[in-house]
């Protein structure tokens, strides 16, 4: 029976049966595969970092210094320890009008760091690694290779960070609890933690995180942290995180968590796809074998080993398509490696065998779920067929059928995304897009029935009755385009769109420069310079960091706020500020601005509804020891896309009078003044200099690197789509030859017939064109108004282009697949019939 299964197969391959299926099973495979070694590499280097991500075995952080009681409790139980200091801060490189300046992320360590993990340390750019188990000298910094190329300088140059200078002995090649590589953080500047305090930068106001680094027995590590965690919940301490190798980097996860699921969502879509064309590819298969299978059974052959024998086959197709598609993944992931750039790192670990696996077994199940069913109904096909050709093919339980096909792909999806609601979510919108398509593609055509008797051109209404006469191959045709132009518009006009509105929104004359950490005393001599360099109005305001402690009375615990960003702004500090009149861009929705000397409190309204805050509720926030309490008079609306410094609340400024504070300024530099930020660190090393435009531009580049990656696996959907398209076409070939040869018998001409099957094929793609753009514009715009919040203007060009783009796919697909049908002559296509 194998054997027999074999010649089959091969004289099925000869005869082009088996090609489409192989190649829609290969672009399925490798969609969802190219994602699985993509993140299973990810998840390797996270693994084979893990110590790296700490330092440490336990890491305990918080924006205030430690307690020296947990530092004392953790040697008392034989625990080693180290401390590390990091913040941002302006490193300044250069003499005079030659001072150059830029934003560093500043690490004080202590002797012993790290507590686990190496650090690597080069002597000049690109030069080999050493690995080191020191810290730097006293008077010496270890740098990024992107500070020396910021500030044009080299090794054994000096670079000043606040009242003091250092000598830059060693630059920075691998350092521990810097995270794996997905985001570029501020170039790192590292010091002793004894030369910390020489340079003035840490003081009232500063926003500095504070971390204790344990290492030890796995016993001991986890009975000090049980005692940490019961400390803090007994005080109620705020500000302070525990992280583990378990949980660290618990962010980082996150993301990658994230982008696994996007990534996946846009593979499953391919698959999706791609499941449908395997299915119709059935489908043709089995209508194409009828007449062989009833001769196997006038033969002597039995259900079962009529079954056997194209399952076998198939089995065969499925398994040497998907392990080709698996390969196509793997050598598709690099790609996706390299679209990403600098977002990832590219010293990963090789990636494994199980995402190939993974691979296989998808394709197989794909498969089954939906070409299985028709093959089937190939076992019911009655004996008389041999003389009865015209008898219909079984339809016996295609529900049934089919139903094991959908039931088989929603396992997949739960298998892929990982996710239960996720995947629900998405076969849901996948079904309702299908639904919405397949409707209105049933209401063009109900409308088209009244064109056709109006119009006298044959060649228009052979077309137009064509596509009433197989309405159930017209819809899918439609269907199938638009949902894979839908995605490709998606990603090409609308994302320009969306980058366009969001430019659009943020003011021609935005600030393009933060100054921050500004001392009381300074504030006279900096506002001069600001106005010296034609910036007019410079405002700037007070900025105090507190932590809200009670709200009406009643303490924040832990367990206040179940939702994750609701805890998060309650553990951390807030940037408050004060002031007498509304701060521009500001604009109250509730309540009064404060008017008298009594305490009061101005809450910006995003921030309310998160808290559950409302007029009349009373804050009580603890600055620096000093508790402030004030009740909320108003609520804010804030422009956020302003760039203006913004501040979630504004307290009275009768009630912070004796409170700790810098001060905060944001402005547009003239390109004429551009080293105006250089010059105000050079002469206040305590300043921070933000430049807004260079920090946009560098997340603006990271979205144009996921971008191009995600466009890059949307080129699977469409190939995808156009398989489902050339599918449906074709399913309808040897209908359309039939047809074609009655006419030509009756009188038609081939110009005639040709013309209509080009105007079937402008007819369908411009549909299916429209549907997508309508579909792509929808969602534009529902990610502009839920999510980007700025205003949307919907472009006529989406639909231009959208059903320019779906003709010409039509055409070609049609091209390819129909392009025989009227290449035959008449009598013979009669004598098959």
């Amino acid at each position: 029976m194998i054997l027999q299964s074999l010649r089959m197969t091969q004289r099925d391959w000869r005869a082009g049966e088996l090609r489409f299926l192989l190649v829609a099973l290969i672009v399925a495979v490798a969609a969802l595969s190219s994602v699985g070694f993509f993140v299973d590499r990810m998840r390797a280097g996270l693994t084979r970092d893990a110590h790296q991500l700490l330092g440490a075995d336990l890491l305990v952080a918080a924006d205030q210094p430690l307690s020296s009681g947990w530092r004392a409790e953790a040697q008392r139980r034989g625990l080693t320890i180290a401390d590390t200091v990091v913040f941002p801060s302006m490193a300044l490189a250069g003499d005079g009008d030659d001072a150059r300046s830029q934003l560093a992320s500043l690490k004080a360590v202590s002797p012993g760091y790290p507590l686990r993990g190496t650090l690597s340390i080069a002597n000049t750019a690109g030069g080999p690694d050493s690995v080191t188990r020191t810290i730097p000298a006293a008077g010496t910094v270890w740098v990024d290779p992107n500070i020396l190329t910021a500030l044009n300088i080299q090794v054994g140059a000096h670079l000043k960070l606040g009242d003091r200078t250092f000598t830059i002995a060693h630059i920075l090649s691998v350092e521990p609890d810097r995270g794996s590589g997905f985001v570029n953080f501020s170039p790192r500047v590292m010091l002793a933690l004894a030369d910390l305090a020489s340079t003035h930068l840490v003081q009232d106001g500063s926003r500095v995180t504070y971390r204790l680094l344990l290492s030890g027995a796995v016993p001991q590590v986890q009975a000090f942290q049980a005692w940490v965690e019961t400390e803090i919940a007994r005080d109620n301490v705020k500000g302070v995180r525990i992280e583990s190798l378990e949980t660290g980097r618990p962010e980082m996860r996150a993301t990658l968590d994230r982008a696994q699921q996007f990534l996946s969502l846009v593979g499953l879509l391919s698959a999706m796809l791609a499941a449908v064309a395997v299915a119709m590819a059935a489908r043709r298969f089995m209508l194409r074998h009828l007449d062989a299978c009833a001769m196997l059974r006038c033969l002597g052959l039995t259900q079962n080993q009529v079954t056997q024998l194209y399952l076998y086959e198939f089995l065969l197709i499925g398994l040497i398509g998907s392990i080709i598609g698996a390969l196509v993944g793997y050598v598709a992931h690099f790609v996706l490696l390299e679209s990403l750039g600098k977002f990832v790192s590219h010293d990963l670990p090789s990636a494994s065998i199980v995402p190939g696996v993974q691979g296989v077994v998808t394709g197989l199940l794909l498969l089954v779920g939906f070409a299985l069913p028709p093959i089937l109904q190939l076992r019911n096909v009655p004996h008389n067929r041999v003389i009865r050709r015209e008898q219909d093919a079984p339809q016996v339980a295609v529900v049934a059928t089919y139903g094991l096909g959908t039931l088989t792909f929603v396992g997949l999806l739960l298998w892929q995304a990982g996710d239960a609601k996720l995947a629900l979510l998405t076969a849901l919108g996948f079904l309702g897009c299908f639904i919405v398509f397949g409707f209105s593609s049933w209401l063009a055509l109900k409308s088209l029935r009244r064109l056709r008797g109006a119009l006298q051109n044959p060649s228009w209404r052979f077309a137009l009755t064509g596509l009433q006469r197989r309405p159930g191959a017209t819809i899918v045709q439609i269907v199938a385009l638009a949902l894979g132009l839908m995605a490709l518009l998606l990603l090409t006009v609308i994302r320009g769109d969306l980058i366009g509105a969001w430019r659009q929104s943020t003011p021609a004359d935005a600030p393009n420069r933060f100054v921050i950490n500004i001392q009381p005393d300074q504030l006279a001599d900096i506002n001069r310079r600001l106005v010296a360099a034609d910036i007019t109005q410079p405002n700037l305001y007070p900025m105090i960091r507190g932590r809200l402690i009670e709200i009406n009375g009643n303490p924040i615990k832990p367990d206040t706020y179940q939702d994750d960003r609701a805890k998060r702004l309650v553990e951390r500090e807030f940037n408050l500020s004060t002031m007498a009149a509304v701060p521009p861009k500001n604009q109250i929705v509730a309540g009064r601005w404060y008017k008298d000397d009594q305490p009061e409190a101005s809450v910006e309204e995003g921030l309310a509804k998160t808290l559950h805050l409302k007029l009349g509720d009373k804050l009580t926030f603890d600055i620096a020891g000093q508790t402030v309490s004030a009740p909320i008079t108003s609520l804010r609306k804030l422009e956020w896309g302003s760039m203006q410094v913004n501040f979630f609340v504004i307290l009275n400024p009768k009630v912070m009078v004796n409170t700790p504070q810098t001060w905060i300024t944001a402005f547009r530099l003239p390109p004429l003044h551009g080293n105006l930020g250089n010059q105000l660190t050079r002469d206040f090393p305590n300043l921070t200099v933000v430049d807004i435009g260079s920090i946009i531009q560098q997340l603006q580049d990271v979205v144009d690197q996921v971008v191009a990656a995600v466009e890059f696996l949307f080129l699977f959907t469409l190939a995808s789509g156009g398989l489902v398209l050339y599918a449906a076409l074709l399913s309808s070939q040897d209908e359309r030859t039939r047809e074609a040869g009655l006419l030509r018998a009756l009188g038609a001409t081939r110009r005639q017939l040709s013309h209509a099957q080009w105007i079937e094929f402008a007819l369908i793609g411009s549909l299916a064109g429209f549907l997508a753009a309508t579909g792509a514009a929808a969602t534009g715009w529902a990610l502009a108004h839920y999510v980007f919040s700025f205003t949307w203007t919907f472009s006529p060009f989406i639909w231009i282009a959208g059903m320019v783009i779906g003709a010409t796919c039509t055409f070609l697909g049609g091209w390819i697949s129909l392009r025989g049908v009227l290449s035959r002559p008449p009598l013979e296509t009669l004598r098959e019939a």
